[in-house]
């Protein structure tokens, strides 16, 4: 599933296309309607955590998530005709983009969109995140710190690429419980700082001197130390962590991370 960074960079790249002119809608799949939009200004193109969402004059949000296999295809010649499958084209004068195998392509009424906001946790990328409050949620929760990593409404944005990489890089075992705003603080400082690399590379960055490579995830030896990553199944989705540099007993009831 694409994760916070590629959305937020959907978003700043369609933005500085589109916004404040005209775009054509267009459904080559028919399976959404685009005339509540057609002829309607794009005022602005925002990402919150895995959401998309398009601001139109005079029109609801048409929100976007792309799920597991949804993605943007970017045409530089608007005149290329796209492809049967594309599930909405917004097209400039000089750029189009095709979206495909979205979960979720529909407007939003204003309290669909004010309950969407409402289901989110601060978004590490969003210039308005409250980081006293994303503290106080992920050190509020009681389970396992892996699992609420992945819970969009502690924080909203990160997959499990991130949470691999992220609680390696604040060394937290995913199994550990009950952090205090120590650890938790840590967490988002290093949430904020490597999403905004990743936003930028357009791919997962934990390591700005090697941006290709990984500490832990999906890899058999942690590439700090060598020793036998583990993997097990945490929250539905597979956990990556060494054993050697992620050690529980180190970060639980306010405990450092450093």
């Amino acid at each position: 599933m694409p994760e916070g960074h590629l959305i937020h960079r959907y978003a700043r790249e369609q933005h500085a296309a589109l916004a404040g002119s005209v775009p054509a809608l267009s459904s080559p799949q028919g399976r959404f309607d685009p005339h509540p939009y057609t002829g309607r200004t794009l005022r602005a193109v925002e990402a919150y955590g895995k959401h998309l969402l398009y601001h139109f004059d005079d029109s609801p949000a048409l929100h976007v998530h792309l799920g597991m296999r949804g993605l943007f295809l970017r045409q530089d010649d608007p005149a290329v005709p796209p492809r049967g499958g594309v599930r909405l084209r917004l097209a400039g004068e000089r750029v189009a983009y095709d979206l495909i195998a979205p979960i979720r392509c529909e407007p939003l009424p204003a309290d669909g969109e004010r309950a969407l906001r409402a289901s989110l946790g601060p978004d590490p990328l969003r210039a308005d995140a409250d980081p006293a409050e994303a503290v106080r949620r992920m050190s509020a929760t009681g389970g396992a710190i892996g699992a609420a990593v992945l819970d969009q409404a502690t924080w909203a944005g990160i997959g499990n690429a991130w949470r691999a990489e992220l609680l390696f890089l604040a060394g937290l075992d995913p199994d550990a419980r009950g952090i205090g705003p120590a650890p938790a603080r840590r967490l988002w400082e290093l949430a904020v700082r490597y999403l905004a690399l990743g936003r930028d590379a357009g791919q997962v960055v934990s390591d700005p001197i090697a941006p290709d490579e990984r500490w832990v995830y999906k890899r058999d030896e942690c590439r700090r130390c060598g020793a036998p990553v583990r993997r097990w199944q945490l929250a539905a989705r597979t956990a990556y962590a060494c054993p050697v540099d992620q050690r529980a007993a180190a970060v639980t009831h306010g405990g450092s991370a450093d």
